[in-house]
Formats: structure tokens, C-alpha cells, sequence
């Protein structure tokens, strides 16, 4: 393998693996939302609902888009914004080995925005 086919298949396993784990986190929070239940933390004031809905579009809708490679950069900033927010805002006062999930998407997804998403992808270049 040469390094450009290493590179791009880097940049594949970083999209599906960060926007695969990704997921795992939203999906239970769509679940939550289709029964009919908005409870969720308001870290930001905007609402329960809003902030639930936000949430999922960043754990669930956007991921996806980036797994595939559909608008990958743009597709990383709602789930950068969002575990910013977790990391920062959320968890401020709690120890580093509570808001460490949240650090390490967060710096995963700066990866996929900074790199995009390389030749495996929908909008490949």
C-alpha cells in the first residue's frame, strides 16, 4: 500500500469509528424522544426539548453523514459544538475521567473536520 491509500484509509477508519461510537450516544436519546419523553438537561437555556433535539441531530443525524462521507466537514461541526458543550459546560466541575468520553470525540471529530473525508467517501475528491 502506498501512503495516499494509507492516508485515506486512516481518514475512513477515523470517520466510521468516531461517527459509529457516536451513535452508541445518540440513539438512545432518539429512542427517548420518539416515546415522547423530552426530558434532558438544558445546559445552554434554551430548552429541554430544543436541547434534546439538538442533541440527537448531533449524535445521531450528523455522525451518520459523516460515516459516509456526505459533507464531512460541515457534518463535524454540530458533534464538535456539542461535545465542547459536554466536556466544558456540562461536565465543568466533574474530574477529568468523567468528562474524558467527551474530550476524545470532541478532539476526534476536530480531526475529521480539519482532514475531511478522504477518497472512501460519498463526496469523495
Amino acid at each position: 500500500m502506498n501512503n495516499s491509500t494509507n492516508y485515506n484509509l486512516g481518514l475512513l477508519l477515523l470517520r466510521v469509528g468516531f461517527g459509529g461510537m457516536m451513535l452508541t450516544h445518540g440513539i438512545p436519546k432518539l429512542l427517548k424522544m420518539l416515546s415522547g419523553d423530552f426530558s434532558f438537561g438544558d445546559p445552554i437555556g434554551i430548552g429541554e426539548p430544543a436541547s434534546l433535539v439538538l442533541a440527537v441531530l448531533s449524535e445521531v443525524l450528523f455522525p451518520i453523514l459523516v460515516v459516509i462521507g456526505f459533507k464531512t466537514r460541515l457534518s463535524s461541526i454540530p458533534v464538535i459544538i456539542t461535545m465542547a458543550i459536554a466536556a466544558f459546560i456540562v461536565h465543568a466541575a466533574d474530574p477529568l475521567g468523567t468528562k474524558e468520553k467527551a474530550i476524545l470525540f470532541l478532539i476526534g471529530f476536530i480531526a475529521i473536520a480539519l482532514l475531511g473525508a478522504g477518497k472512501y467517501s460519498v463526496d469523495k475528491k
